[in-house]
Order: structure tokens, then C-alpha cells, then sequence
């Protein structure tokens, strides 16, 4: 453990920070595109159009995350469903792993109580209600099957991208494009979460704990399905690297990479 965190520090800190970011951007667009008080709100009355451009700004920020420094050190794994799913595949170092996992939630946790004293009236007023993920009309049953079937997709996509070499530098938009559809499309029916560290950030602020357990296990599972298929299909032989962007100039600290960095 000790071992770990004297080595593999800066990893665990750009795993927080990372997700730290992309929660402080959730938040500036939900306010945007939710707020009554917002010109977006007020020009956009179709809640499809209002979600399509919320979709496309939180999928550029993934995207942006993955294919900056940052993300191309430490992966851009930013959710402990995915982390898991690559220490399911054996890329993944035990403490690495736990520590990826505890930073990702630090770091979810972070950038939203950052939000919360920066647009404290706007951030908790209801149509916002700090972008918690909360299942949709139909309730949580059907949530957590909407969860099972994105994380399912995303990490499948991510999956066969990052391991089909002519197309692995490609992973961070394919990523972004699906996050983006799922909020202009998904999110009614679960929120659109498919990430742990994710919806808690939202729910220790707000106090709202509705369901919460839905985005706990669903994006787990359905990550883990993922893996469990491709495996089957291509072999465990055929996961290369642990990160999403794999090909440039930091070191990797993954098990078994495949693929050439910079020295460890």
C-alpha cells in the first residue's frame, strides 16, 4: 500500500482532479440549461433541446478530460465502475485500484461541494437540485435496468476501441458521443449516471439518497457484463492497456500494458 501511493501518487491525484473537473462542469451546465433564471432556460422551452445541449457540453468536457494530460497519464478511468471492470480483466494493480476508486470518489465529492459555496441559490434550487441523478417516472426498477444496459454499452465500446489498434486513438470521442446521447436521450428514465463516484458528489450535498443504490450497483454490473462478454469473445489476451488514450509520452503504471510509453 505504502509502496503504491509513493509511486503512483500523481495517478491518484489526477483521477480526483479529474473528476473534480467534470463535476464542476456538470454543475455550470445544468445551471445553464436548468435554472430558471438562465437564457438558455428561457430561449430553449423543449426539455429535449435543453438536454441535447447539456448532453453536448458535458461530452466535450469527457472528451477534453481523456485527451488532456492528465487523462492520457492516469487513464481517465474517473469512475469506480470502470476501474473495477479493468481489475476484473487483471490490468489493474490490487492497491491501484483501491486507490483510484477512493480518489475518484474525493474527487466527485470535491468539485460539487466547490460548486456548492461558488452558486450556492442556483446550484440547490429544485430544477437544478445540485445535478443529482435521481430514477426517472417510471421508478427505480426500471433505472437500474436503463443503467445496466448504457454502462453495458459504454464499457463494451470502450473495450473493443481501446484494443483495436487503428481505432484506439479514437476512444475519447466515442466515449463523449455516447455520454452526449444519453443525456439528451436516457436521462428521463435513470438520470444518467453509469458512475458511482458520480451521483454520490450530487447526493452527500443535496442529502438526497433517493435510490442511490441503483447507481452504486448498475453501472457495475453492466461494465462487468461487458467485460465478461468481450473476454468470451476475444479472449482476456486481448486487453491491452487499462487506459483510454493509450499512445503518447507518460509513463503507465497498469499491469501488462501493450503498449509503448515513456518509461515507468
Amino acid at each position: 500500500m505504502i509502496n503504491s501511493l509513493r509511486h503512483h501518487w500523481p495517478e491518484y491525484l489526477i483521477e480526483a482532479a479529474g473528476l473534480a473537473v467534470f463535476m464542476i462542469s456538470l454543475c455550470v451546465i445544468t445551471i445553464i440549461c436548468e435554472y430558471p433564471n438562465s437564457p438558455i432556460r428561457a430561449e430553449f422551452t423543449d426539455s429535449l433541446l435543453r438536454r441535447l445541449i447539456k448532453g453536448i457540453g458535458v461530452g466535450l468536457t469527457a472528451v477534453a478530460i481523456v485527451y488532456s494530460p492528465w487523462g492520457k497519464q492516469s487513464g481517465a478511468h474517473l469512475n469506480p465502475a470502470i476501474t473495477l471492470t479493468f481489475f476484473r480483466l487483471g490490468k489493474i494493480y490490487p492497491w491501484d485500484a483501491f486507490f483510484y476508486i477512493v480518489f475518484q470518489f474525493a474527487g466527485g465529492v470535491a468539485g460539487v461541494l466547490l460548486m456548492t459555496q461558488v452558486l450556492r441559490h442556483s446550484i440547490s434550487h429544485p430544477t437544478v437540485n445540485y445535478a443529482a441523478t435521481v430514477p426517472g417516472m417510471d421508478g427505480p426498477i426500471v433505472a437500474f435496468a436503463a443503467e445496466i444496459i448504457i454502462s453495458f454499452i459504454l464499457m463494451l465500446v470502450v473495450l473493443i476501441a481501446t484494443n483495436t489498434r487503428k481505432i484506439a486513438h479514437l476512444t475519447g470521442l466515442f466515449a463523449g458521443v455516447l455520454i452526449a446521447t444519453y443525456i439528451t436521450f436516457e436521462s428521463p428514465i435513470s438520470g444518467m449516471s453509469i458512475n458511482p463516484a458520480r451521483s454520490f458528489g450530487p447526493a452527500l450535498s443535496a442529502q438526497l439518497w433517493t435510490a442511490l443504490w441503483v447507481y452504486f450497483t448498475a453501472p457495475t454490473i453492466g461494465m462487468l457484463l461487458a467485460a465478461e462478454l468481450y473476454i468470451r469473445i476475444r479472449g482476456a489476451h486481448r486487453v491491452i492497456c487499462a487506459k483510454l488514450h493509450h499512445i503518447n509520452d507518460k509513463r503507465c503504471i497498469f499491469k501488462g500494458c501493450g503498449y509503448l510509453h515513456a518509461p515507468k
